[in-house]
């Protein structure tokens, strides 16, 4: 065992594992381990530039160069005894050891004879490491973040989470803890996390290092603020798109989108976005318009345009084996590799493989296809679907990248997707996915094809938070839920108007979903083609009968009275990572009934939330902070350190304004 100094970090070696321990940002050390002679030049998550925090770093060594060890970075310290071990203080406090029930330290009081070493590397026949990092857990401890996952708990501790993404999940592996710090798993694969009672445990199936960030500070903004410093922060979203999104699926024809934003205007109602859904293309993979139903998109877009109305446009990164560019593509080598079986990685409408968007030459291939024919014609913005991306089965030991296997590097294709077309643009795109950093890409995810259930937005709400706390301010979900079997469906109406009236307290307001029965015959006889899939029913506004549509409008103007307020949340976000979607303890972190808090928040740091979750209901417990709190749908003041019963009809759930 020996420590020494290298370039402003602490290092040791302990029989075949190297450590560094790295300052990097406010209060915050890069830890670094590897059986590997050197580490990686990845920096994965964390490539923003390092703030200078020379000054407040300091690096100790014993004497003898081997009992022990320590570096502090402003208000953090990392020890390690002279086995390794690492124990980590905030203020001289501990509050995080690694987890070590080995005998190799008679001395210290967890020693046992379990042989569980608190980093633990299992061979890979021929290849890497699975690798595992073990923490001693805190009782009463709370954990927050990690981006979102399909379930009602907002604070995870108890709770596992697989690193993976899905359709509906996006993992996002930074977590927020009550005891004042934050985490980032700062590896891009597969694996797993365990927030135990008993223990922590951080898995990666296939890995060179383990690598990962942790930060202190005295509120869960500051650490969001620190962690969005190294990781990067979102640029400032356009006023112009803080409105209403229309969107359904699908919109088959040119003529159908053109119809439906010139009702809006004819009803006086401004639509900020329109969206053109999938299979308005040829083939998968052709990554342009179908000619019979889109004759003249340029003429198209100018007229949305001039109606203040922006266009987005659907991609997705699966390639038909008929596709026209499905040869050169997989003669040049731009598309995921399948290990073992067929070469087909997804197989909706068509046998499909997947551009390898790790590639930059794929990269450049797609944007110049969607330059050509999208950008080019006046689309505003992509909506990058399957970004995570979706597979016909989540088999990842199954798929390799250029830049490496699946289960090494998999959770990073949503960001670098995200990114190809930011880097041409710098314009917004919505997507499905991301991974920790996304949002410096103006990466606006969404929920994902979540069911049409009170079950599910519940749901939501916890994925939102949690999402605003891995470092992704801008989320949105589908109103109502993605799948309906039944329009007419009363339940399904009143589920819709309270997901709309919670959707108007959050970053975006976009209607979407693919509403059933799908009674609507095709267009075309065709197989392949923008005719040949079938569509939903309708989903504006004015399509769920004259009281939906009542009081949709009437929320939406709401909303458009809120604009020069998001705007500065936006402004908030782009400046110090602050999300808009905001759990009650971010904004009152010393109440303790705020860590409780599950079902209400903040949107900003002026209104109290409190959506309506259940069918049928007409009223629902709110807690009001201290302070003096106005109801804004009948003007009521109340008393703050309080929880009181507020009235909830169809037309509006509980919100309460702050006064400042």
């Amino acid at each position: 065992m020996k420590f020494w100094k290298e370039n402003g970090s602490l290092c040791w070696k302990h029989q075949y594992e190297t450590v560094q321990i790295t300052p990097w940002g406010k209060n915050a050390l890069r830890v670094r381990t590897t059986k590997y002679p050197a580490f990686t030049s990845h920096n994965w998550a964390l490539e923003e530039p390092i703030p200078d925090t020379a000054a407040d770093v300091s690096i100790e060594i014993a004497d003898d160069g081997r009992s022990d060890a320590s570096i502090t970075n402003g208000r953090l310290c990392i020890h390690a005894d002279g086995s390794g071990i690492m124990t980590f203080c905030r203020d001289g406090q501990k509050f995080l050891k690694e987890y070590h029930r080995d005998y190799d330290q008679p001395s210290c009081p967890e020693s046992r004879c379990l042989k569980i070493r608190g980093r633990e590397y299992k061979a890979i026949a021929g290849g890497d490491y699975t690798v595992k990092l073990r923490f001693e857990s805190n009782d009463g401890e709370r954990i927050y973040g990690m981006g979102q996952y399909q379930q009602s708990y907002l604070d995870l501790k108890g709770c596992t989470l697989e690193l993976a993404q899905r359709n509906s999940q996006i993992s996002i592996p930074f977590a927020v803890s009550s005891l004042g710090y934050g985490f980032l798993w700062n590896h891009p694969g597969v694996g797993n996390v365990v927030f135990g009672k008993n223990y922590t445990e951080w898995e990666a199936k296939a890995a060179k290092q383990t690598d990962y960030w942790i930060t202190v500070d005295d509120t869960p903004a500051k650490i969001l603020e620190n962690y969005t410093e190294v990781t990067g922060r979102t640029p400032m979203m356009s006023e112009d798109l803080l409105g209403l999104w229309q969107c359904k699926l699908r919109y088959r024809t040119q003529e159908e989108v053109l119809s439906v934003a010139r009702k809006y205007r004819e009803l006086g109602i401004p639509l900020d976005v329109i969206v053109i859904d999938f299979f308005h293309w040829t083939r998968q993979g052709d990554w342009k318009f179908d000619k019979d139903y889109w004759p003249d998109p340029k003429a198209m877009c100018d007229e949305l345009h001039a109606m203040g109305t922006k266009v987005v446009v659907s991609v997705w990164p699966t390639v038909d084996k008929k596709s026209e560019n499905f040869g050169e593509m997989l003669d040049r080598g731009l598309l995921i590799q399948t290990e073992h079986g067929s070469n087909q990685t997804y197989e909706f409408q068509g046998d499909c493989l997947t551009i390898d968007l790790t590639n930059p030459e794929a990269q450049a291939y797609l944007w110049e296809k969607c330059r050509k024919n999208y950008y080019d014609y006046g689309i505003d913005m992509f909506w990058l679907d399957n970004a995570e991306p979706d597979y016909g089965a989540y088999d990842f030991e199954n798929y390799r990248y250029q830049l490496g296997h699946a289960l090494e590097v998999s959770s990073l294709y949503p960001k670098l997707y995200v990114r190809t077309f930011f880097e041409h643009t710098g314009a917004l795109s919505l997507a499905r996915c991301g991974w920790a950093g996304s949002q410096k890409y103006a990466s606006l995810l969404w929920s994902g094809d979540v069911p049409s259930t009170f079950e599910s937005l519940r749901d939501q709400i916890s994925a939102g938070l949690n999402m605003g706390l891995a470092g992704i301010p801008w989320w949105t979900t589908d109103i109502g839920g993605f799948m309906t079997d039944d329009v007419a469906d009363e339940d399904f109406r009143e589920l819709l108007l309270r997901w709309f009236e919670f959707a108007v307290f959050s970053p975006i307001l976009r209607m979407h979903g693919d509403r059933g029965p799908h009674d609507i015959p095709p267009l075309s006889d065709k197989e392949w083609g923008g005719g040949s899939l079938f569509t939903g029913q309708p989903n504006e506004l004015w399509s769920y009968g004259e009281e939906a549509f009542r009081i949709m409008k009437k929320q939406l103007d709401l909303r458009l009275s809120l604009r020069p307020y998001i705007a500065e949340l936006m402004r908030e976000a782009s400046e110090t990572g602050a999300p808009l979607l905001r759990t009650m303890f971010y904004e009152f972190p010393d109440d303790p009934h705020c860590w409780e808090l599950e079902d209400q928040y903040m949107f900003g740091g002026q209104y109290l939330v409190a959506p309506i979750l259940h069918a049928g209901q007409r009223e629902r417990r709110v807690y009001l902070p201290a302070g003096t709190w106005k109801n804004i749908a009948d003007s009521q003041i109340c008393t703050g350190g309080q929880t009181i019963v507020c009235p909830a009809p169809l037309e509006w759930i509980p919100v309460f304004e702050r006064s400042l």
